[in-house]
């Protein structure tokens, strides 16, 4: 696997990184992160469910999709620590994978699109797609840890919520897109990073582009030359005389 090419591992890391800040934006949106059951005795009426988001709650009657409380200021006044966490880690987790989703495009259109022999006094400036999908396999990794911490502490903050008060909580959907999502994102980074160490073994420096001299000098051994002028002047042919038996 050379870096001078698009591979399958960069379009699939690529590809693997969108559908996670796609999953990572319905986990923000969905009012799926808790669930508060409430339950009555009472024949005539109807058990209530409470689903709680980031951004809105919702409370809807058994059987019924039509929310019977519905507020849309519940972001103003969340008062579940984890939720409000959350709030701010989540959009912080899309953000950090959107930056490292552009920088991953920057190193595949580096590759597919620009020449491997550029101009010699813009060398030093020319961006390295193996250096790219360094750093963006880093922010991915990063954009897993703030995502995945968080989500995988509102199971345990729903335990605390149950011991505390009565067993009417429990986690929604969200928190397993969430949590899958973030997976995604470590799976992206995984490739990204099997992606460089496969370029690492190329003479080119970390964030230089993909060759160590200068484009004269690969001119210069790339031009063909005989046999002949690798011998030194020294060298003197000796002719060889055989003679029939």
């Amino acid at each position: 696997m050379g870096c001078r090419d698009v591979h399958a591992a960069t379009v699939l890391a690529f590809l693997s990184g969108t559908a996670s800040v796609a999953g990572l934006l319905a986990a923000v949106l969905l009012p799926n992160w808790r669930q508060m059951r409430l339950y009555t005795f009472n024949k005539n009426e109807r058990n209530v469910t409470v689903y709680t988001g980031l951004w809105i709650k919702c409370a809807r009657f058994d059987g019924s999709r039509d929310c019977v409380i519905y507020d849309p200021q519940w972001y103003t006044a969340v008062d579940q620590l984890d939720l409000r966490v959350l709030q701010f880690a989540l959009p912080l987790s899309m953000v950090t994978a959107a930056s490292a989703l552009f920088l991953c495009l920057i190193g595949m259109c580096n590759t597919a699109f620009v020449s491997t022999v550029p101009n010699v006094k813009l060398a030093k400036c020319l961006v390295n797609s193996a250096g790219c999908h360094l750093v963006a396999g880093l922010l991915f990794l990063l954009a897993c840890a703030i995502c995945l911490t968080p989500s995988i502490w509102v199971i345990f903050y729903n335990n605390y919520l149950n011991r505390k008060y009565e067993p009417v909580f429990s986690f929604d959907i969200s928190v397993f897109i969430a949590i899958a999502s973030a997976g995604g994102l470590f799976f992206t980074s995984v490739l990204l990073f099997l992606w460089y160490c496969a370029c690492k073994s190329l003479p080119s420096p970390f964030w230089q582009p993909l060759y160590s001299h200068a484009p004269s000098m690969h001119s210069y051994a790339s031009q063909p030359y005989s046999a002949r002028s690798r011998l030194s002047a020294m060298e003197i042919d000796i002719p060889v005389v055989t003679h029939a038996s």
